[in-house]
């Protein structure tokens, strides 16, 4: 298969906002790239990525690459994924020479579209509407299988180019054993914002929990015998930097167990520390900062061979109950009341607050483990409006913030596969650190600079806490923020995790 059939696909994908279309003109691909043999490189560029994942090649290595295209297609699908793959082990004495000799051989055989493609590609800005959804979607399409299946197969495998495979290579069956596999982690469930604690309490009814929502991050921790591996929420392993928590899953009575939650650092007197605190450990290393991590625990997917993802929250909390129930493993359950009934629930959200956290988690009590989706079955409630957003650029600042890029550009995704939409600009919130901070990494992700601003790749995701929206022609969504503050940036997530242009008008008056 040429990658020009690919770089056609992406631009068809492009050009239309029917999700059908884009699913169908996917499809049409994916069967000829399984009938080819390239079915995981296709499915993983489509989805805006290399099979390889980041190939350590920056956009001065691209701009160095720069040559004159070729005037006919000949790269194969084959022949690029090779490259991908070559490009990803070089490392150590002479790699940027032969990290160039690559590239400027890769670009030299591709055409000007072909270029443009490849070049988006490896530097991550690949946006042509084909997200996770839509992927899905076409999954389904070309293997003539059902979307639940396509769905399930891949919260479960976690990676959508496997996914394709296969549903392509074995259909429905195939795609119906893929089961939960101890340390392989599995996408986590997600929580939909509630409006408020009584709005929740009156969709989900009585059967309830309500739990407490801490300042954390999300960690997925799997154990089988004595190995124990922990991840974040976006499947990023950690387990070298956070051994204080894989000792304590370690001590578990219990030979094999995926347990989620949320950790977090606290100080002397129990109460959460910064968010950038509990991130700084998530490095490579761990970071240099040697505050403790706790866990807090409060979902349960699988214990000792027996899998827990289909049935429903209660009978999932009673078996964490059971698994940390010793007065030692008390403290690794998460906090919360069945079935409270409003003032019990009231009080379960004051004493979250009261004791530093963000608010609560309302969630059905019914509801099986919805892997990788957000839906209405887990509500999070929190006092104040918080989005997580994109940054788009940042301006120069001016007075005592001269010479630190300060007020940030703001975007939401956009639900249908386009760039981030602009909603706002902001520099309130911000200390000196971060504006220090600002001002030294933005650059790494600059696209574009006209003198007074820096406009960047849309991949850092920041949240935002605000008033509510208002009605706007000044921009493309036709909504800005009210009083829009900086809370923190969320290294944890990424911009496919920012929320959605529908959230941000879901907050109008």
């Amino acid at each position: 298969m040429l990658l020009a059939e690919v770089v056609t696909t992406s631009a068809a994908v492009a050009a239309t906002r029917s999700r059908k279309e884009k699913a169908a003109a996917i499809a049409a691909l994916l069967r000829a790239a399984h009938a080819a043999g390239v079915v995981e490189q296709a499915a993983s560029w489509l989805s805006g990525e290399a099979r390889q994942g980041r190939i350590g090649t920056g956009w001065r290595t691209l701009q160095a690459a720069a040559t004159d295209p070729a005037d006919a297609p000949s790269l194969t699908v084959a022949e690029v994924d090779a490259t991908f793959t070559e490009l990803a082990a070089t490392a150590g004495a002479g790699s940027a020479r032969r990290r160039k000799e690559l590239l400027g051989g890769l670009f030299g055989a591709a055409t000007e579209a072909e270029q443009a493609f490849l070049a988006r590609l490896v530097g991550g800005e690949l946006r042509h509407g084909a997200l996770e959804g839509v992927m899905l979607d076409a999954i389904a399409v070309a293997a003539e299988v059902p979307l639940a299946t396509v769905r399930r197969s891949f919260m479960l495998s976690g990676r959508l180019p496997d996914t394709a495979a296969t549903a392509l290579t074995g259909g429905a069956e195939a795609l119906d054993a893929v089961a939960l596999t101890v340390g392989v982690p599995v996408r986590p469930m997600l929580a939909s914002p509630g409006d408020s604690l009584d709005a929740a309490l009156g969709s989900l009814g009585a059967d309830v929990t309500v739990e407490f929502k801490l300042d954390g991050a999300r960690i997925q921790v799997h154990r089988d015998g004595d190995e124990v591996r922990v991840w974040t929420r976006s499947l990023r392993e950690i387990t070298a930097a956070v051994p204080e928590l894989a000792e304590q899953v370690r001590a578990l009575p219990c030979r094999t167990a995926v347990l989620d939650g949320e950790t977090l650092a606290v100080d002397d007197d129990g109460r959460p520390r910064a968010f950038q605190d509990t991130m700084s450990r998530f490095g490579s290393g761990g970071g240099e900062d040697t505050a403790l991590l706790s866990p807090f625990f409060f979902d349960l997917l699988h214990l000792d061979g027996t899998d827990l993802l289909d049935a429903p929250l209660e009978q999932r909390l009673d078996a964490l109950a059971g698994l940390l129930a010793a007065p030692a493993q008390a403290h690794l359950r998460m906090p919360g009341v069945r079935r409270p009934d409003p003032d019990a629930a009231a009080q379960v959200l004051d004493d979250a607050l009261t004791a530093g956290h963000e608010g609560v988690v309302v969630k059905a009590l019914s509801a099986s483990y919805a892997a990788g989706r957000r839906g209405k079955a887990w509500q999070k409630v929190k006092p104040v409006h918080t989005l997580d957003l994109v940054v788009l650029g940042a301006e120069w600042g001016y007075g005592r913030r001269t010479g630190s890029l300060s007020n940030i550009h703001l975007g939401a995704r956009d639900p249908d596969g386009g760039d981030p939409i602009m909603v706002g600009k902001t520099f309130k919130g911000m200390t000196d650190e971060l504006l220090a901070w600002q001002t030294e990494t933005f650059p790494g992700y600059a696209r574009e600079e006209d003198g007074h601003a820096v406009l960047l790749r849309p991949e850092l995701v920041v949240e935002i806490a605000l008033d509510g929206a208002q009605r706007s022609v000044r921009y493309p969504g036709g909504v800005a923020l009210r009083f829009a503050r900086v809370l923190r940036y969320r290294p944890d997530k990424s911009a496919a995790d920012a929320d959605t242009i529908d959230a941000v008008r879901a907050l109008l008056a």
